[in-house]
């Protein structure tokens, strides 16, 4: 049976949430588009791609000269067809329809066919309140998707009034070209779930803070991870003793068995804080912890030498 006397029970370090805070998913309702931009750029730098590789080179492009492109995500460091993605951002204050989307597509197609960048492999539509059933639904039928924007841009419907003239035969062509399966929603959870990746940024972004849980529980049996820890005590109990103790020596001691089993629950003490910290504050942050106490205790060290 596994014992730690300074625990009655185990529990997993974990992220609370501060009083007063509300979620990440209402939060984003709030921000400004710029900041939802900026959120989806940062976002798609953590994004596990196939492989667990990532994007090569991720830029908000948002503003105007754009090209309709707000984020702009390579799968390698060239702009290629079908090598990256275009990430679409709208923070409206209500889910995307038809009409939000048509006239960006018109932008898109212009700009293929003006050669501003190549198509890419996705073209994925961002919106913090998501989309709208009507849009759903034309999502989900890419060949019906097509002929409707097509039919709409023709007779000036779904808000592209007056913009017949702008479909010529080449732009046509591109979209007639152009498989709309590859225009997907990129659903916020999504979003939000790449964005956490980066725990540290995550939480400091929306108001989380770290919780500290209870130590991990003190094996009765020393385990590999403590293998050197255990090592190096060994050496100084052998040294205390005169005696060259083997770990089953040690253990049984009377002298010295108690003390071992309490210098490996501080172990262990150690390593939760380890976890908490990398949690909250990234790796490099507790190795600064551990450089600054052995600058601490260098001069004892020296001296006892």
């Amino acid at each position: 049976m596994k014992t730690d006397p300074t625990q009655k029970s185990k529990r997993t370090n974990r992220f609370a949430v501060k009083r007063g805070v509300i979620p990440p998913s209402s939060q984003i309702l709030l921000i400004h588009a710029d900041q939802w931009e900026k959120l989806i750029e940062d976002a798609c730098r953590n994004r596990l791609l196939d492989g667990d590789m990532k994007y090569v080179f991720v830029k908000q492009l948002g503003g105007a000269g754009d090209g309709g492109r707000d984020v702009e995500a390579r799968l390698i460091p060239s702009l290629a067809e079908g090598q990256w993605d275009l990430f679409q951002a709208k923070h409206y204050d209500h889910a995307l329809m038809p009409t939000d989307v048509f006239k960006e597509l018109v932008k898109f197609f212009k700009h293929l066919e003006a050669k501003t960048y190549p198509a890419p492999r996705y073209y994925y539509l961002c919106a913090p309140r998501g989309v709208g059933n009507d849009l759903h639904n034309l999502l989900s039928q890419p060949f019906e998707f097509k002929q409707r924007f097509l039919d709409d841009w023709k007779t000036g419907k779904t808000g592209l009034k007056g913009r017949a003239s702008e479909l010529t035969p080449a732009v046509e062509h591109l979209v007639q070209t152009f498989d709309f399966k590859r225009i997907v929603e990129c659903q916020t959870r999504q979003i939000l779930e790449w964005h956490a990746l980066d725990q540290k940024a995550h939480f400091e972004l929306f108001g989380y803070e770290g919780e500290r849980g209870d130590n991990p529980l003190t094996p009765d049996a020393p385990a590999a991870n403590e293998h050197v820890y255990v090592e190096e005590l060994l050496k100084v109990y052998s040294e205390m003793t005169g005696e060259g103790l083997t770990l089953e020596e040690l253990m049984s001691s009377d002298s010295c068995g108690e003390h071992f089993q309490s210098q490996r629950a501080l172990f262990y003490c150690a390593e939760g804080l380890k976890t908490f910290s990398r949690d909250t504050h990234g790796e490099a942050e507790f190795d600064a912890l551990l450089d600054m106490v052995l600058t601490g205790i260098r001069p004892t060290v020296v001296n006892a030498n």
